[in-house]
């Protein structure tokens, strides 16, 4: 009897510990979540201005002989996978690794120390990726399409939808595809649309990776923040179910010794 109330006193001090970290965790997570949010917003918006410059450039027809418009057949395809810089955040990381799988002869461009354990790559934090980290690929990128060193460029990364749920989603970049149908014609580019869209699409490729990175960023903060909340009230119901088992062992021992006392007394 002794031995199990040592146990369960043991055990309900380290699930209170463990309540303890959850609750720092999640403070910390709810802390990032205003810049986190500020920062996909910003990405999204630079994302969907420098596409519509790519849909009006997309009409001309001497872009349209550009071979970043053209499809190819082939099936070398490059993917970034976003994922986190640390776990304990629910499926986040999970998510986009399961995704992964549907492409098994994918080369992969890591970002997020997690893409880079798993896929062995180098690691390049997903919190602190920088514009000009998102420059410098999307022209290293761009150059090697233009080589045919590769048919496709996707990202997998996560969409946000709420605080409560996100899910992994994997956007085509390159070649680039027409999504807006309606576009300004007026617009004029100088000195020529085909010179410009050299320039545009290492702006639209490099947007489209920080806007991915950003949302990404910012399902990773939201999804740690709910699972550390979820952990944290696993925690309580652990600590009281171990302290209702607690007092009643305790109770039986005082029982016992009572029982033990008066029997002895009446000897």
């Amino acid at each position: 009897m002794g031995a199990d109330i040592k146990n369960l006193r043991l055990r309900i001090k380290s699930v209170d510990s463990t309540l303890h970290l959850t609750k720092a965790m999640g403070l910390v997570a709810s802390s990032k979540i205003r810049r986190a949010n500020e920062g996909m917003e910003n990405g999204l918006e630079y994302m969907s201005a420098v596409s519509n410059m790519m849909d009006m450039l997309s009409n001309s027809a001497e872009c349209q002989k550009s071979p970043f418009m053209q499809s190819k057949d082939g099936s070398r395809i490059r993917l970034i996978v976003i994922a986190g810089d640390r776990g304990l955040c629910g499926g986040y990381n999970a998510n986009i690794f399961r995704m992964v799988r549907d492409f098994p002869d994918a080369e992969i461009i890591p970002i997020g120390k997690r893409a880079a354990e798993h896929y062995s790559g180098e690691f390049v934090s997903s919190e602190k990726y920088s514009c000009r980290q998102g420059y410098d690929l999307a022209v290293e990128l761009c150059r090697d399409f233009e080589e045919d060193k590769y048919d496709s460029l996707g990202i997998i990364s996560t969409k946000y939808i709420s605080v409560m749920t996100q899910e992994a989603t994997l956007s085509w970049v390159l070649p680039f595809e027409k999504k807006n149908k309606k576009t300004n014609n007026t617009v004029l580019f100088e000195p020529d649309e085909s010179e410009i869209l050299k320039t545009a699409v290492i702006e639209y490729v490099s947007g489209v990776i920080m806007a991915c990175v950003r949302e990404s960023f910012a399902c990773e903060v939201a999804a740690r923040r709910m699972a550390m909340d979820n952990a944290g009230k696993n925690a309580k119901q652990m600590i009281d179910d171990l302290t209702l088992s607690y007092n009643r062992a305790r109770q039986g021992a005082i029982t016992q010794e009572i029982t033990e006392i008066v029997a002895g007394s009446g000897g």
